[in-house]
This record gives C-alpha cells, structure tokens and sequence, in this order.
C-alpha cells in the first residue's frame, strides 16, 4: 500500500512537471539605452503568465539596487501558438507599458511591444 501511494504521489508530480508551459523559468533581459539588463522570473499567475524582476545588473554586469525589483514586468501573457505569446510588458527604464509580443525559440525569447502607434524592440531575452 505504501509502495502504491509514493508511486501515485509520484505520477502527480511527474504530471504537473510535465503541464509547466515552456515560457516559465528565469530569463536575463537584453541590455536597455542604459546598458542595464535583469533577471524575469516568469511564472502561472492565475490563468495566464506573470514575469517578476528578481535581479538588476547595470552595464558592466554588476548586481545594483533598483526601485524595480520585485515589480511584474509582463502579466496577462497567454500563448497563441508557435511559440508566440502575447500580453503587457513594463519598461522600467522608460515607465511605459505594451502590449507584447514574446516569441519563444528554444532557450531564447525574441520581446517587442507597442503603446498606441509607437513600437519597440526590447531585444532578445536568454534562459538562465
């Protein structure tokens, strides 16, 4: 019987590793104007995704303080299929919000976005 219960415990776990959408996990940023780059934890929050700032790094790599961490970056992200999401992304180093476009491609994450007519490329994110 025990034998029984560890080996169902065990299929749930497997199952639920196995529903991770491939978008989660810890993505460093591309560098921004400012040469600064950071680490996004994305995650499910409710129905969709959610990326978090854990970590900023400034032009030389280093670890420095930033009023962002700990902030969303991108939430309301869903996949719309062929590795393509879509949601709202946060620039912290301009304080606007996107719509985003996220295109996953193995271990690395092609992010743009657009605020009424202006668009932008934020660059190639990379797994970590």
């Amino acid at each position: 019987m025990k034998k029984a219960l560890l080996g169902a415990a065990l299929l749930i776990g497997l199952a639920g590793m196995a529903a991770a959408d491939p978008l989660e996990g810890t993505w460093r940023t591309a560098p921004n104007e400012n040469g600064n780059s950071g680490l996004i934890v994305v995650a499910p929050c409710g129905g969709q995704l959610c990326g978090t700032l854990t970590t900023a790094y400034d032009a030389s790599g280093n670890e420095m303080s930033s009023p962002d961490v700990g902030r969303q970056i991108i939430w309301e992200t869903e996949p719309q299929g062929g590795g393509e999401y879509r949601g709202r992304i946060y620039d912290p180093a301009n304080g606007t919000t996107y719509n985003s476009r996220l295109q996953l491609n193995g271990d690395t994450l092609s992010v743009s976005g657009c605020a009424f007519f202006v668009c932008r490329n934020a660059g190639t994110w990379t797994r970590q």
